[in-house]
């Protein structure tokens, strides 16, 4: 009875500490971005009781099958798995860098331990060799093997200071550079009868694939040692329609325009579902208490007055330089996928000169081309390559006074930091006052404003400023204005 009792609490705490960290990783995903409802947690639980936990990928796709409404959502959901469900755990069962250990001579400890590898040129020899052709054969279970192996040799920065991590992929992948071994991989492929194109494509991928392997690994340990929160705090990107424009990389925005249209695409849709069910104007009082004379004074019949359409006529004027043209330029592009929602779109881009790029938003128009149109017409809004908000806004006023009038609506895109030249207050000031509406986007974090030169409370006190970092964001104020 008493093991029995022991066993029955062994199979509790057990139970509780999976279901913790199920809770746990749920948590991290909404915290990333992803929206988890309450029923999908209970499909996740549904599913994973109906497959077989002895597979890790069988589990993941569970998961994912439940959790996941969008393939942009997939890396970082991913990533997220791999730190509250790691492949291994330390070394792993099979002490990784047996291989390494046998070329220095070192082996297990007394009491059995993982090996305790020593970073040095015949290792360093020994590894590059295995890597090359576990490359070469590109087999996956070496390639992750040999990662960890990786890490745990090189990457190893023990009896560092309070708060900061033992373990560094950076290290590790200076130590080995395994961008080295491309020219020999190349030379293999093309032996197997590869292009050269192809086998440099090919090389490139495999090289790339192993680099995000030590990263993945490092983030692991790391996160065994300090927490897996700590890792989705600090060292996780956000899901692509969470990442900040500001910090995007190249791929990052090669990803946020395909992600641009189809954004459009749902907001368009959830404006149209929205204005069908309100096409009724305000209620008409007068009708309805006549009417209720034939009821007896009982209101059975509302009547309401006709709903007057209107859409606004949209005036942007976007800052292109630096990092903040990216913002611009995305927020550009959703603006004209909506333009059905607007009477009319007119856009100017500038850095310290208004110029116009209407006329790149042609119905039908490639979103290659015209982010290629925009960042040739950067040149244009330039004269002498210093962001200056007040030139530009009058400029705006002096020469494109007949874009905005009591129908119009004026948004600007900018981080108002204008190298503290003359801001131009009561100029825009004057524009406001006579137009329908006027917003402000600023891509910065909040925290950042009136920072060295930003001027955001000034302008802030005469158009209301809007914190607008990424693209959900964008999204959410471009639905709240129409």
């Amino acid at each position: 009875m008493t093991g029995y009792q022991t066993g029955r609490q062994t199979g509790s705490q057990s139970s509780s500490g999976l279901l913790d960290r199920h809770i746990a990783f749920l948590e991290a995903l909404r915290a990333a971005g992803l929206s988890v409802s309450l029923a999908e947690d209970l499909d996740a639980v549904a599913a994973l009781s109906a497959v077989q936990w002895g597979s890790r990928q069988t589990v993941q796709a569970a998961y994912a099958a439940t959790l996941v409404k969008k393939q942009s959502q997939r890396p970082t959901f991913d990533a997220l798995f791999d730190l509250w469900f790691p492949r291994m755990v330390g070394s792993g069962a099979g002490a990784a860098g047996t291989g390494a250990a046998e070329a220095t001579g070192d082996g297990p400890d007394a009491a059995g331990q993982e090996f305790s590898v020593r970073d040095g040129a015949d290792a360093l020899r020994d590894f590059r060799e295995r890597l090359a052709e576990a490359l070469a054969a590109d087999d996956q279970q070496a390639l992750a093997d040999l990662a960890a192996e990786m890490v745990a040799t090189f990457g190893a920065m023990p009896g560092r200071g309070p708060g900061l991590s033992s373990w560094s992929a950076y290290t590790a992948l200076q130590r080995v550079s395994p961008g080295e071994l491309v020219d020999q991989l190349v030379a293999g492929l093309l032996a197997e009868g590869r292009t050269d194109e192809e086998a440099e494509r090919t090389a490139g991928r495999r090289i790339g694939a192993f680099t995000h392997r030590v990263e993945d690994d490092a983030r692991r340990r790391i996160a065994e040692e300090k927490g897996p929160e700590h890792v989705a705090n600090v060292a996780l990107r956000p899901s692509i329609d969470r990442l900040d424009f500001l910090s995007a990389r190249r791929s990052d925005l090669e990803e946020m325009r395909r992600e641009i249209y189809p954004l459009a695409r749902r907001l368009a849709t959830r404006l149209t579902k929205e204005h069908h069910a309100q096409r009724r104007g305000p209620l008409d009082f007068r009708r309805t208490v006549r009417a209720s004379v034939s009821t007896g004074g009982v209101p059975l019949t509302t009547h309401h007055k006709p709903k007057r359409p209107h859409r606004t006529e949209l005036v942007v004027l976007c800052d292109v330089s630096g990092s903040v043209a990216n913002f611009a330029q995305f927020t550009l592009l959703l603006v004209f996928a909506l333009r059905d929602h607007f009477q009319k779109v007119r856009a100017f881009t500038f850095i310290d000169h208004v110029h116009e790029v209407t006329h790149h938003f042609k119905p039908g128009a490639d979103v290659v081309d015209v982010m290629t149109d925009l960042a040739a017409s950067t040149s244009h809004a330039a004269l002498w390559g210093r962001t200056n908000y007040g030139r530009a806004i009058t400029k705006l006023a002096e020469n494109h006074a007949d874009a905005l009038g009591p129908k119009s609506s004026l948004l600007v895109l900018g981080d108002a930091r204008s190298n503290y030249s003359d801001l131009a207050l009561d100029t825009l000031s004057e524009l406001v006052g006579g137009i329908r509406h006027a917003w402000w986007l600023n891509p910065e974090h909040r925290r950042h404003w009136d920072n060295g030169d930003s001027a955001a409370s000034r302008y802030g006190a005469v158009v209301p400023m809007v914190e607008c970092r990424n693209l959900t964001q964008l999204g959410e104020f471009v639905h709240d204005i129409l």
